[in-house]
C-alpha cells in the first residue's frame, strides 16, 4: 500500500505538532500544557482521524493537527498534517479534505483546495504568543527587501504578483525565509530571517526572497506551495535557487 503521493502540501513549511494519533514528542511551544490537555487533543485529533476514513480517506496512518498558518493540509508518507482550525469545520469541508488528499486529477484537487483556503479558520482559543513584528532596529533592512521585492517583481514576474509585506524575523533559527498565504484574518506576507542577513549577506536574503517570491506564484496559481517539478521549473525561468541550503545557526 503506498500513500497517495510522495508529497502533498496546501501551504508551506512545518510548525511543532499540536496532536496526533501517535505518540509524539511536545512541541516546544506547548510545554506549559497540563498532562490531561495533551490526551485530550490526542483524543480529538483520534476522532478527527476517523472521520475522515469514514469520508474515504486512504492510504493515511495517522494525523496530526497543526496550528501553522503556512501550510493547512499536507501529505509526507503516511502522515496527513491539518489545521486544527479544520476539526470543528461542517462535514463538507472534512469531505473536501478527503478530496484534496485523493484526487486523481489536477482540476479535482484545485477544487478542493479552493473550498479549502476560502473556509475561515477560527482563531486558537488558548493564549497565543502575538504575532512577530519587525523589530525597529531591522526596520530599514525590511524597507530595502521591500525595495527589491518591488523591483524583482516587476523584472521576473512582470509585476504579476500581488504585494505582500516583507518582515523581518528574529524568531526564526532554522529556516532562512518563508511564503505564508493569508490565514487566520492575517494577511499573506513574505518573512527573512535576521540571522539569515547577518551571517550570509544581503545578496544571498536576495536569493531567498526571490525563492518565497515562486512560492508566492504558486500560491497565486493555484498550485500546491511545495518544491516540485512546477517550482523547479519556475525557478530556472526567474534565475532563482530551488532549494534553500545554507544552515543558520
Amino acid at each position: 500500500m503506498t500513500p497517495p503521493t510522495e508529497t502533498l502540501q496546501l501551504g508551506f513549511g512545518f510548525d511543532d505538532p499540536v496532536a496526533s494519533t501517535a505518540v509524539e514528542e511536545t512541541a516546544p511551544d506547548a510545554s506549559q500544557e497540563e498532562p490531561w490537555e495533551a490526551e485530550e487533543a490526542a483524543r480529538i485529533a483520534e476522532r478527527f482521524f476517523e472521520k475522515l476514513r469514514s469520508l474515504g480517506l486512504q492510504h493515511v496512518r495517522r494525523v496530526v493537527l497543526t496550528r501553522n498558518r503556512s501550510v493547512l493540509v499536507s501529505v509526507k508518507g503516511f502522515d496527513l498534517r491539518v489545521h486544527e482550525g479544520y476539526v470543528d469545520a461542517p462535514t463538507e469541508i472534512h469531505v473536501q479534505i478527503v478530496r484534496f488528499v485523493m484526487a486523481k486529477k489536477p482540476w479535482e484537487r484545485q477544487t478542493a483546495r479552493e473550498a479549502l483556503v476560502s473556509y475561515p479558520l477560527a482563531r486558537n482559543s488558548r493564549p497565543r504568543r502575538a504575532p512577530e513584528r519587525t523589530h525597529p532596529e531591522d526596520e530599514p533592512l525590511a524597507e530595502r527587501l521591500a525595495e527589491w521585492y518591488t523591483r524583482l517583481n516587476g523584472e521576473r514576474f512582470g509585476a504579476q504578483l500581488a504585494l505582500v509585506p516583507i518582515r523581518v524575523s528574529r524568531r526564526m533559527m532554522r529556516r532562512l525565509g518563508h511564503f505564508a498565504p493569508a490565514v487566520e484574518g492575517g494577511g499573506a506576507e513574505i518573512a527573512i530571517s535576521a540571522r539569515h542577513v547577518a551571517r550570509d549577506g544581503f545578496a544571498a536574503a536576495l536569493e531567498t526572497l526571490l525563492h518565497e517570491m515562486v512560492h508566492q506564484w504558486q500560491h497565486e496559481q493555484g498550485l500546491p506551495i511545495d518544491h516540485g517539478a512546477e517550482f523547479r521549473r519556475k525557478c530556472r525561468e526567474v534565475g532563482a535557487i530551488p532549494s534553500a541550503k545554507r544552515a543558520v545557526c
